[in-house]
């Protein structure tokens, strides 16, 4: 049984009362003929159109959550808040009657979802306005909303009304942040706007959009630990997928030249303000195209969705301001890393000896690091934090990329790139390896290269290479985090601020 706080008694007897007085507090139906926003927009239309005279009455039912209420004698002002917008709404004791509006002020609460009929008018200090000529509750809210802050009204009056500010709270009750943080209910329609200008990018250039499957026997396709499930009837091991590469390479065996998909994956690890051990990716792979060509795609297709969402390719983040105007900045990952560490890596072949270069510099990795991970430890820490506009970092070694094609003449070095931007990668593509014999040398290296016990060891896939064996065309692979796209063009600086329901440590009220 929950326990109630005492404004929550309060609120469960007047649900009674409300029944009592023959009003259900959650009845099985509303109506609604127009949303604030709609209202609004009808009203000011007809006033234009009726220039000096006043426009013809113009009925109106709303419904939406109390936000504020402001009683004045024989009369009440309210705001409702719906998924629109806000509206006020006055009654007046004249028109419902002074028992019905001493039944609003005393049993209607903040957070009340509520049903208002009357006409839409000006007030005199200029606000769009529900005359109420009647009313209903929809659904009467125990719990009062959290927090409160004051606002000012068109009038100059002062309102007080719900709010959450705490961040913990706000991503551990993501329902009641939405409830009262209109913003936050903008970020995520952005979001949305993101996906779909992602689609429609890819859809028009001939991308076919696929579902892979999200538990698998082998998981692969990147360095990653894996969440580990059961599947009883079949008495097998199964694993949440880590990425969609392996699959959706497949595709391109079967003749499906330009493919994508865009979904869930999950990795077993660390929470930070850019990871979330479930997260959404796009990845994409095409038929005859290089590293170089799927470049020049994801700068067209960034810079496209910024200007379908935000219609400029200037955004400001967290005080910068990036410009995804194509082309953008090329940059070679060995160049990079010698301007911020003095460090060729070249210079490094072994992990001993890359470790001890690193020992110079004041910054100590795990001494344990394979070269793979040493040179990551160099990216993360001395170079990653420089790339500020949207850059490409290209040539990659081959010891931390077994997925990706080597460099003609330089098989220690792959066809791969990242892109950066505002100091974190915001995506990851390869000119991909299509030959069946280097990528199981590849596998059985990258097995040997990580302790028996290290779960981000990439697994011998079978069956990937049966696939393989069968003819892969040359192809380019994309793969690019989208919360991270989202965060750039929200201009938020945590992940959790762009997930609805991101993954929190429990706490003894959970």
């Amino acid at each position: 049984m929950a326990e109630y706080t005492s404004l929550e008694k309060i609120r469960l007897a007047k649900i009674e009362a409300l029944r009592a007085a023959g009003i259900e507090p959650f009845p099985h139906r509303a109506e609604r003929t127009h949303t604030s926003t709609q209202a609004i927009a009808s009203f000011e239309k007809a006033e234009k159109e009726a220039g000096q005279a006043a426009p013809a009455e113009m009925k109106a039912t709303l419904a939406g959550r109390l936000r504020a209420v402001r009683p004045m004698g024989k009369v009440t002002f309210a705001h409702i808040e719906d998924g629109d917008g806000r509206i006020q709404l006055f009654l007046r004791a004249n028109d419902i009657g002074e028992d019905k509006l001493e039944l609003f002020n005393r049993t209607f609460d903040l957070g009340d979802f509520i049903q208002a009929a009357g006409f839409i008018f000006r007030t005199r200090t200029g606000e769009v306005t529900l005359h109420v000529q009647d009313f209903r509750m929809l659904s009467k809210a125990v719990s009062p909303l959290p927090a409160a802050k004051d606002e000012a009204t068109s009038d100059g009056q002062v309102i007080r009304h719900a709010a959450l500010e705490d961040p913990e709270l706000r991503a551990r009750q993501r329902y009641a942040d939405l409830a009262v943080n209109p913003e936050v209910r903008q970020v995520f329609r952005r979001r949305a706007a993101i996906i779909r200008a992602l689609r429609q990018f890819l859809d028009e250039r001939g991308f076919l959009e696929v579902e892979t499957p999200i538990l698998q026997p082998i998981y692969g396709g990147a360095a990653a630990k894996p969440f580990v499930t059961h599947h009883n009837q079949l008495k097998q091991d199964l694993y949440l997928r880590i990425s969609f590469e392996l699959y959706l390479k497949r595709l391109l065996v079967g003749n499906l030249e330009r493919v994508y998909e865009m979904g869930r994956d999950f990795r077993n690890e660390g929470v930070s303000y850019k990871h979330n051990p479930e997260f959404t990716q796009l990845e994409f792979y095409w038929a005859y195209a290089d590293y170089l060509q799927v470049m020049e795609l994801t700068e067209q297709m960034v810079a496209y969705v910024a200007e379908k969402v935000l219609g400029t390719l200037r955004v400001t983040y967290q005080g910068h301001e990036l410009d995804f105007t194509p082309p953008w900045r090329r940059l070679e990952m060995r160049q990079g890393l010698k301007e911020t560490t003095g460090i060729d890596i070249a210079a490094h072949p072994t992990a001993e000896s890359l470790f001890e270069a690193l020992k110079k510099t004041g910054k100590m990795p795990d001494p344990r690091a394979t070269r793979g991970k040493l040179i990551d430890f160099m990216l993360s820490e001395f170079l990653e934090p420089t790339l500020i506009q949207p850059t490409f970092l290209y040539n990659y070694p081959r010891d931390i990329s077994p997925l990706a094609k080597s460099k003609p003449g330089d098989p220690l070095t792959v066809e791969r790139f990242e892109a950066y931007v505002a100091g974190f990668e915001l995506c990851n593509a390869f000119t991909e390896l299509n030959d069946p014999l280097d990528q199981e040398s590849r596998f059985l290296e990258m097995g040997r290269d990580y302790a028996a016990e290290d779960e981000e060891k990439h697994p011998m896939d079978d069956d990937y290479l049966r696939a393989m064996r069968y003819g892969m065309p040359p192809n380019g692979g994309f793969g690019m985090g989208v919360d991270r796209l989202a965060m750039l063009l929200t201009d938020k600086h945590s992940i959790r601020d762009v997930l609805l329901f991101p993954h929190l440590r429990e706490t003894k009220e959970n």
